[in-house]
């Protein structure tokens, strides 16, 4: 019999994506997002208060997809707080409290941004270099999968996902904006359904692990072979960025500000308060 499989944020971009492919798959689906919804089959719940009520929506659930959350990396440290960290402790109990099997955690590459204007390779153990409250909270999502994995038996994989547009398509260029930053973690509909599937029947010896999660895209620096390793993803879909102009200049803006910004940093740092 398929896996029972519950999906926080089912309304959302990523957690549509899934919900039709796994629908598709003949996965069994429990709904969960906030605010009332117009689809009855997705049930409105806010996850960031503590309700035994709608907890019990995980007593049989075999893995829980957490995409609920705050999707702005510019988002602010209330909202952030209260769905990004609040919100995840809550539905991260619930999975531990009914015995789920297996937590998927949508991290972010965000949890890596500081990254961008350095060389080399970016993988799991590269060390995390967040920029914003939405990539500190990501990298505290991951660190409190593990403290689950470890303490309460919880099987817990975090993909760091790459740029997976909303718009119809969802096909790369310049006009995805963060220059070739941002088109070089492109990840197609297809791959980001694919990893997941791929993470629901992954063996159960695979305790935690941090995986990035991007299409197979030319000159990129995220490194998948750990992600093909563990459980056995291989992106099908491709991108090759062009060289464009407006692209160029806004990886020239962010090295100016990120030199500006550690230099300011380093200053209040050194300095006495």
């Amino acid at each position: 019999m398929p896996r029972t499989i519950l999906i926080t944020g089912a309304a959302g971009n990523i957690g549509g994506k899934l919900r039709r492919h796994l629908e598709q798959r003949g996965y069994p689906l429990r709904l969960l997002d906030h605010g009332l919804q117009a689809d009855p089959a997705i049930r409105s719940a806010d996850l960031a208060e503590w309700n035994d009520d709608w907890a019990r929506s995980f007593a049989g659930v075999d893995t829980v997809l957490h995409l609920a959350g705050e999707p702005s990396p510019a988002g602010s440290w209330s909202r952030i707080t209260r769905l990004n960290i609040d919100l995840l402790l809550n539905v991260m109990e619930a999975a531990a409290l009914h015995r789920c099997r297996r937590f998927v955690f949508a991290s972010s590459n965000w949890v890596l941004a500081g990254h961008r204007n350095a060389e080399g390779p970016l993988t799991p153990d590269t060390e995390p270099s967040p920029v914003t409250p939405y990539g500190a909270s990501k990298l505290f999502g991951e660190r409190l999968g593990k403290s689950f994995s470890d303490r309460r038996g919880l099987s817990v994989i975090c993909f760091r996902i790459g740029f997976c547009q909303r718009k119809p398509g969802n096909q790369p260029g310049p006009e995805m904006g963060w220059g070739r930053w941002g088109e070089l973690m492109w990840l197609s509909d297809a791959d980001i359904c694919q990893g997941f599937e791929k993470a629901i029947e992954a063996p159960d010896d695979l305790r935690f692990a941090i995986l990035n999660l991007m299409s197979d895209n030319d000159g990129m620096r995220w490194d998948l072979g750990p992600t093909r390793e563990a459980i056995g993803y291989v992106p099908a879909d491709r991108s090759a960025p062009a060289d464009d102009a407006r692209a160029s200049t806004q990886e020239d803006f962010v090295r100016r500000s990120r030199r500006l910004i550690d230099g300011l940093e380093r200053h209040l740092i050194d300095g006495r308060w």
